[in-house]
């Protein structure tokens, strides 16, 4: 049953995907009084990409290659594993903190290695950026992650949501300050402004997608619709765990899916909001922001040490 359930999770989750990816981009498109693109938009723009022929730069290898599959599948990996919809993991092994740390970490540098592989300047410098997010804001990711098994006595994230659920993951503090860390943490996860990969502004942003065409575009930018959806549920799953099914039974399966949903419509609502409430700001700049993140994650660890 649980198998059924993981790849349940799986597919529900590269079907909406997309969907709440235009969502927010409608959003984006009301908040600036414009009327937008439709959000059923990057369905069509999937479609369109899977139809076309495929263009591969001369000089690249295999590794912009495997880039795609690996990219979306990681993301279709971890989405399987969460405890979205119930409180345990359907995937136990898929739902230890060290193996969602390494499934997150294999997509980027895979990321920024297609761009180093491409034949492009811009697709190169693209990929660096993507790595040099990556180094801003993966310490507070781990930190939070270890605060919570230590919090909760396991590395298992269905543990974690079930003792943030019964209110016995402690210290309260820690765990409270822990959560404030992963959301600014997630949100960085997500992509969103300033931490953006812009979608057509400026093309040395794009990193190596500027090199795909065809297919292997639409597996990326569904890989990257797939993250923002999986960054989120993480969040979701082990500080928002209320409402998920402690059964099995059909009954509480629906409930958990309808609270997951609600739960997930929220947290891309407030991002969307906060998104156009900020402007880019150069890259070099981002560790000042980051580096804020990486305080909270650290005062969380104080205050797990000091047992507050």
């Amino acid at each position: 049953m649980t198998i059924i359930i993981a790849i349940l999770q799986a597919i529900l989750l590269v079907a909406i995907a997309p969907l709440l990816s235009g969502i927010t981009r409608k959003i984006r498109a009301k908040m600036h009084s414009r009327t937008g693109t439709s959000v059923l938009q990057d369905y069509y723009d999937l479609a369109k990409l899977w139809r076309r022929c495929e263009v591969k730069e001369g000089g690249s290898s295999i590794v912009s290659r495997l880039a795609p599959p690996i990219f979306l599948g990681s993301f279709i990996l971890l989405a399987a594993g969460l405890p979205l919809v119930t409180q345990a993991c359907p995937v136990p092994i898929l739902g230890d903190i060290i193996t969602i740390l390494y499934l997150m970490a294999l997509p980027r540098f895979m990321f920024a290695l297609a761009s180093i592989d491409s034949a492009g300047s811009y697709t190169a410098i693209g990929g660096v950026r993507e790595l040099l997010v990556g180094v801003l804001v993966e310490p507070s990711l781990i930190l939070v992650l270890f605060v919570m098994a230590v919090a909760a006595g396991s590395t298992n994230v269905g543990l974690m949501a079930s003792s943030v659920a019964n209110l016995t993951a402690c210290p309260f503090v820690a765990v409270v300050v822990a959560g404030v860390a992963c959301a600014m943490a997630c949100y960085i996860e997500t992509g969103k402004l300033p931490f953006d990969l812009a979608e057509a502004e400026q093309e040395i942003q794009e990193g190596p997608l500027a090199a795909y065409s065809g297919p292997s575009l639409a597996m990326m930018k569904l890989g990257v619709s797939l993250k923002q959806l999986v960054v989120a549920s993480l969040f979701v799953a082990i500080f928002l765990p209320f409402g998920a099914a402690a059964t099995a039974s059909p009954l509480d399966l629906l409930g958990g899916l309808v609270a997951y949903a609600c739960k997930v419509l929220a947290v891309f609502l407030v991002a969307s909001v906060i998104e156009n409430a900020v402007m880019r700001v150069r890259y070099k700049y981002l560790g000042r922001y980051t580096w804020f993140v990486v305080g909270i994650a650290s005062l969380s660890l104080v205050f797990l040490v000091i047992g507050i």
